[in-house]
């Protein structure tokens, strides 16, 4: 059996990171796509490297722009791998544009479609809600996290013997990956920073940073929990929040230190270090319930409710006064729950299904 495995963006290499090693492991006839959704070294190629993992044997090179544009060009250029390779099947991850589009794409050609981390849904109108059901809708194998996913799946009609709960691989990612990143980075020491007395944001949905009050909440919010707590503020800066920062003329308050995008392995250990994160990412709400630190989680909705179940996330939006409530709220609340996202095999389980 031939295999191709796509990613285009920074969490997918992780996050399909435990599954390629599984496949290595049990010496699996594969090859890696990457569409370049992601095209900033930082924000992508470095992974491949630091994760030890092979290199792709094609690039598609595609870059950013909108989402018709992207999703068309992926569409078309992988469609002449698939003519040339003829693999047997797909495997994506996610709910970028990168899966989307490659899914069209190998459903058209008849080609089966494995989708890791099936089910989720976060109910907004949103591009990665839309990615995420028409992928799961055309896949032949729907790994879905948690039974939750599973009854979402079911209650969208996918048939039961396409959905297989597995866990997620992310927990896998952070496990594997945390004694490597402890050997070989040092990000506290490099930005002066102790356990426990910083926190972290990361913030880059277009929901959020594209809309000027929205940024600008968030920026404030960031500089009032800063000297209520007396924390110091870290903000590994995006390149469109950072873009539209500049575009809407917002200034940054003084005590939010913005630093460029670091490395995922240097990430991880900013996360595990944290007293809390405040983000609008969904794999860091897994990693930061994984990891054990609070999460603030800056949007109208999740598709990880169980890390809210659990108690380890709030779930805020980007209004000012509820994210500095919430995250007072968090700061004072007992860490003891347990990690719903699987017990770290989860890449092994989706490569012995395949």
């Amino acid at each position: 059996m031939k295999i191709a495995v796509i990613f285009g963006t920074r969490p997918e290499i992780i996050k399909l990171s435990p599954v390629i090693r599984a496949l290595q492991k049990k010496q699996a006839d594969f090859f890696i796509i990457h569409t370049n959704q992601h095209y900033d070294k930082n924000m992508d190629a470095i992974f491949l490297q630091e994760l030890n993992l092979p290199e792709a044997k094609y690039n598609l090179g595609i870059g950013s722009g909108t989402h018709g544009n992207m999703t068309g060009r992926m569409l078309i250029e992988v469609e002449k791998i698939f003519f040339e390779e003829k693999p047997d099947l797909l495997i994506v991850q996610g709910d970028t544009n990168t899966v989307l589009a490659v899914s069209l794409a190998a459903t058209k050609l008849h080609i089966p479609i494995a989708h890791v981390e099936a089910g989720l849904r976060a109910y907004t109108n949103i591009p990665e809600e839309t990615n995420r059901v028409l992928t799961d809708r055309i896949s032949d194998f729907c790994f879905a996290p948690t039974e939750t996913q599973k009854k979402i799946l079911l209650s969208e009609g996918i048939e039961d013997s396409k959905i297989f709960v597995v866990g997620n691989t992310v927990v896998d990612a952070v496990i594997q990956n945390l004694e490597i990143a402890e050997e070989k980075c040092t990000p506290l020491k490099n930005l002066n920073l102790e356990p426990q007395k910083y926190f972290l944001i990361t913030a880059h949905r277009e929901e959020n940073v594209d809309n000027k009050d929205n940024l600008d909440s968030i920026l404030k919010a960031i500089s009032e929990i800063q000297k209520k707590h007396d924390l110091k503020a870290i903000f590994p800066i995006h390149p469109r929040t950072k873009k539209r920062i500049e575009e809407f003329n917002l200034p940054v308050p003084e005590n939010i230190q913005l630093i460029d995008p670091i490395g995922y392995l240097e990430m991880l250990l900013l996360m595990k270090n944290a007293r809390i994160i405040l983000t609008d990412s969904g794999g860091i709400q897994e990693e930061a319930c994984t990891l054990h630190v609070p999460c603030i989680t800056m949007r109208e909705s999740t598709e990880r409710p169980e890390s809210v179940e659990v108690g380890g996330n709030a779930v805020v939006g980007t209004n000012y006064s509820k994210i500095v409530e919430e995250t007072e709220k968090m700061l004072n609340k007992k860490i003891d729950w347990y990690n719903p996202f699987g017990d770290g095999k989860t890449g092994e389980k989706i490569a012995n299904t395949i």
